[in-house]
């Protein structure tokens, strides 16, 4: 017997259904392309607790209502709300966030995420670090963080490092956009289901009555098939990704692109060379370390650090691109933000080095990531 609850408060922003051992959360700010809010991340936080506890609760399945799944975290709120008060007010948004991020990339029952629509950002966070990631045909993934002044978090630094070869840099800094296929493609998702029968597998996945991972993949396989690549997927491009993003510095990333671009007119790498020069030359050497430190770091090593990176964001400690970019793109859609510095060679390696230091203040305290009876390593999920 399937039963709905609505969420206490908030505006309903987030929807529980009961379904036997079954609970399914919705994220449901659709004219916000299901963006989350301060409030949402603490109704998640709560409920993935309760349910982690409650032996009635054997599967978590997350969706979001409308066009999108979850186009990322309520950045535009946090800016705003840094800018009227206090940094640190944005630091409690990015705190709360990352404890979630960690708790789903831990979990002790399976999350079923279907992600049929727009996943950016926060909704990568509280999706890909989860054991099953469902793509379908509309889903549209992107980390867009280096045109904001920001960089990819949510411990993206962590998933993106472990994409094949390079490809995690690549969709890093580029902010480039995959579609389902793409995504099943290089790890990102787990499944590929096409829309018209998501209603079927979520009736099918109601009837889970155990635990099990592998039981559960079973029924998600009765519905899931082969999403063939389209012919211009930059997952085609391996070899050329490969060269160019395991360059040491984004320099010479973006030289080894336009030299691979005077070999013959390129569509894509015209585009991803635009992408690169678009975005805050701050974040793209900040991003592309955050990721390649990744790769020798565990979730919970990443979270603290990218905690940090945050707040050292929010501080205005180096640069002001984040609110900039938040001004250009979400708040005055000019499309047309002022970085500052302006161009990549004034990005010096000692101003990158102070986003990785903890912050100078007496209250700052790193991220304190919660105790985990079983932590489970992402590396078995991708």
């Amino acid at each position: 017997m399937a039963s709905s609850k609505q969420s206490n408060g908030f505006d309903d922003q987030v929807l529980i259904e009961e379904n036997s051992y079954v609970r399914t959360l919705s994220l449901n700010r659709p004219r916000q392309l299901n963006a989350l809010s301060s409030q949402m991340i603490d109704q998640l936080l709560k409920m993935f607790i309760a349910y982690e506890e409650d032996s009635d609760v054997k599967l978590v399945i997350m969706k979001g209502k409308g066009r999108a799944f979850c186009a990322g975290g309520d950045v535009a709120a946090v800016a705003h709300n840094v800018t009227d008060g206090h940094w640190s007010y944005g630091a409690n948004f990015f705190w709360n966030e990352f404890i979630l991020n960690y708790i789903i990339a831990t979990y002790r029952k399976t999350q079923v995420s279907i992600l049929n629509g727009i996943v950016m950002g926060g909704g990568a966070g509280v999706s890909i670090h989860g054991r099953f990631r469902v793509a379908t045909e509309n889903a549209d993934f992107a980390m867009p963080e280096t045109a904001l002044g920001l960089f990819p978090d949510i411990g993206a630094s962590y998933f993106l490092s472990r994409l094949p070869g390079f490809f995690g840099e690549y969709a890093g800094l580029s902010g480039a956009r995959l579609d389902g296929a793409e995504m099943l493609a290089c790890g990102l998702a787990t499944h590929f289901v096409f829309s018209s029968r998501l209603p079927a597998l979520e009736e099918a996945l109601h009837k889970v009555d155990i635990a099990d991972p592998a039981a559960i993949c079973a029924v998600i396989d009765e519905f899931s098939q082969r999403a063939p690549l389209k012919e211009k997927s930059a997952y085609h491009r391996l070899d050329t990704i490969d060269r160019c993003f395991s360059k040491k510095t984004v320099e010479e990333i973006l030289s080894a692109l336009e030299q691979e671009a005077v070999k013959g007119a390129d569509e894509w790498i015209a585009t991803t060379i635009q992408s690169l020069k678009k975005a805050s030359p701050t974040s793209l050497k900040i991003s592309l370390r955050s990721i390649r430190e990744g790769r020798l770091q565990s979730i919970d090593q990443c979270l603290i650090r990218e905690y940090r990176m945050c707040c050292h964001v929010l501080r205005r400690d180096v640069s002001k691109d984040f609110f900039e970019g938040c001004r250009a793109l979400l708040l005055d859609k000019d499309k047309n933000p002022k970085w500052e510095p302006s161009k990549l060679e004034m990005v010096s390696d000692e101003m990158v080095d102070k986003y990785f230091y903890k912050v100078d203040d007496e209250e700052w305290q790193d991220l304190n990531i919660p105790f985990r009876r079983t932590a489970i390593s992402l590396r078995s999920k991708l």
